[in-house]
């Protein structure tokens, strides 16, 4: 029987639903849950709720709705459940049907459509930055969260601003060339997706990434006009915004003959191997979105798998502690923990530690940070505490969103460690170049 609430367009499929045996695993691992406390903000109690919607049970009521909204999507219940709950799947049909048959408050909206209108355009979100540039070389933004005005105003236009990093000239440009030769010789013709937040606030990442692939014999496609890769409004339910922006991803890297398609964006990753669902009923991209995802790799994965060939250097002159942060994406959504740490553990010197609740997520998911952006905080300040309780002298973070919010809490808790890609630290490594 269909839903009175929910439409025919792929609801939660009520066999996932029934795999769920309600044991309680998911709590202790979910982080709206440690949060919150309440069990509908848990992914047991969601499944309940898709349960009950499935049957006409319940209506998708504003107080329904906050409790699918308060899911990070962080998937750590998908890899704690013991009876093998897809709960990725659930979650992530979910979405679309509250935003197809749910209509949110007017400033809720207006928010919404202005984050997704602007960050998963990279050409968008550069003019907005201009001023914002300003904002912070005139010294305005330092100003600014000393008065703690904006929070008084939004705490959502708070989480956004708040994120924002140290802007530079890089930001304004792409600098990369559409093909770049390998060093030596070349093993592997590579193509490189530049991401959004990434190639903005990162740009340094990228460079690093292209150096590293470079000298361990990768030629290097890069397509000139690529967008984003639909995570940020595929996590969200923006259903019709991503699949759009899939397409045109493969469309950029048709024919362009690579054997593997490279990013460096756990989050970024997880979506572009996902495109064969996301387009699965689409009669012309259904088996181009299928044939793409099999070729996206995450760079650490692809450099785990075809192995260093360039002699690595000390970063440091004594002895270095490292502490490596699960992105939840990689870890959870791609299973990709132990490549980055057997990189980084070929650096000589390096001590690698681990942090208390390393599986727990930092907050960012997303957008999360600045559509629960209270929630988001608290999950930073533990992840920052634990992070920095390891007396690591560098966090290695392989997904921008965490870096950013990683970094967010650092300053906020008056702590000075630096934090860096682990592409980064291979990159220091190859070139002999001490972290300063």
């Amino acid at each position: 029987m269909q839903s009175p609430t929910l439409d025919s367009q792929h609801p939660p499929e009520p066999k996932l639903i029934d795999a769920c045996v309600h044991c309680g695993f998911c709590l202790s691992t979910c982080p709206s849950y440690r949060v919150l406390g309440t069990e509908m903000d848990s992914p047991r109690g969601r499944v309940y709720l898709m349960d009950a919607l499935n049957e006409g049970e319940i209506d998708l009521t504003p107080a329904v709705v906050s409790h699918f909204d308060s899911c990070l999507g962080c998937l750590a219940c998908t890899t704690t459940c013991p009876s093998g709950v897809q709960y990725d799947k659930l979650i992530a049909s979910m979405r679309p049907q509250i935003e197809r048959n749910h209509r949110r408050p007017l400033v809720e909206r207006l928010y919404r459509q202005f984050i997704f209108g602007l960050f998963p355009y990279p050409n968008r979100l550069r003019l907005l930055l201009i001023p914002l540039f300003i904002y912070q070389k005139l010294g305005l933004q330092k100003l600014v969260r000393q008065t703690g005005i904006v929070e008084k105003v939004s705490p959502h236009l708070a989480g956004m601003e708040s994120n924002l990093p140290e802007l530079s000239l890089s930001t304004f440009q792409d600098t990369l060339p559409e093909l770049i030769p390998a060093q030596g010789k070349q093993r592997y013709r590579v193509g490189m997706i530049l991401g959004c937040v990434q190639r903005l606030f990162f740009d340094r990442v990228n460079q690093a990434t292209v150096r590293v692939l470079t000298t361990n014999g990768c030629e290097i496609v890069v397509p000139p006009i690529q967008g984003c890769c639909a995570a940020l409004p595929h996590h969200q339910g923006q259903e019709e915004q991503a699949k759009t922006l899939a397409r045109q991803m493969i469309d950029t890297f048709a024919n362009t003959n690579v054997d593997a398609i490279i990013i460096n964006a756990a989050g970024c990753g997880h979506t572009l191997k996902e495109y064969g669902e996301l387009l699965q009923d689409d009669p012309e991209y259904a088996q181009k979105a299928i044939d793409f995802a099999a070729k996206v790799k995450d760079v650490q994965e692809f450099l785990a798998d075809i192995k260093l060939t360039t002699q690595l250097s000390p970063i440091s002159t004594a002895p270095l502690k490292l502490v490596y942060q699960d992105a939840c994406h990689l870890l959870h959504g791609q299973k990709i923990s132990v490549q980055p740490r057997q990189l980084l553990k070929q650096i000589p010197n390096v001590t690698l530690t681990e942090p208390l609740d390393a599986a727990l997520c930092c907050g960012s998911a997303g957008v999360y940070n600045m559509l629960q952006p209270e929630t988001a905080n608290e999950l930073g300040s533990q992840k920052v505490r634990n992070l920095v309780n390891t007396g690591a002298t560098i966090i290695a973070s392989a997904n921008p969103g965490c870096t950013l919010q990683i970094a967010k809490h650092l300053e906020l808790q008056g702590h000075q460690t630096k934090i860096l890609h682990p592409i980064e630290l291979l990159d220091l490594s190859i070139r002999g170049i001490q972290v300063s």
